[in-house]
């Protein structure tokens, strides 16, 4: 039975291909994890726990309410004085005093 070139070549054409060495890098390991991974997901897991343990510290110490009359208590010396000089300098201006500028002399 001899065959035509024409059959030749649709013959060769059907042919399946030859599957590869490395069939889309799926080799002999794949799906298979190192020892390194296992410890770096181990050392994510802790570093999860301490942010999380550290952002509940931090929860606790906020207020339920903020209360102005306790945020006040709790300003610092700095933020009062600069509040009651505020509050002085209104006073006197509704009074009609007014110091003098320390650029103007007397």
């Amino acid at each position: 039975m001899r065959m035509t070139a024409l059959e030749t070549a649709a013959y060769v054409l059907a042919q399946a291909p030859a599957p590869p060495n490395d069939p889309g890098g799926q080799g002999e390991d794949f799906g298979k994890s190192s020892p390194v991974g296992l410890v770096l997901l181990i050392l994510f897991a802790v570093a999860v726990v301490f942010l999380i343990r550290s952002m509940t510290k931090h929860l606790r110490k906020v207020p339920v309410v903020f209360d102005e009359d306790k945020a006040a208590a709790a300003a610092p010396a700095k933020v009062k004085r600069a509040e009651a000089a505020r509050e002085t300098e209104a006073a006197e201006a509704e009074k009609g005093e007014t110091k003098p500028d320390k650029d103007e002399t007397p």
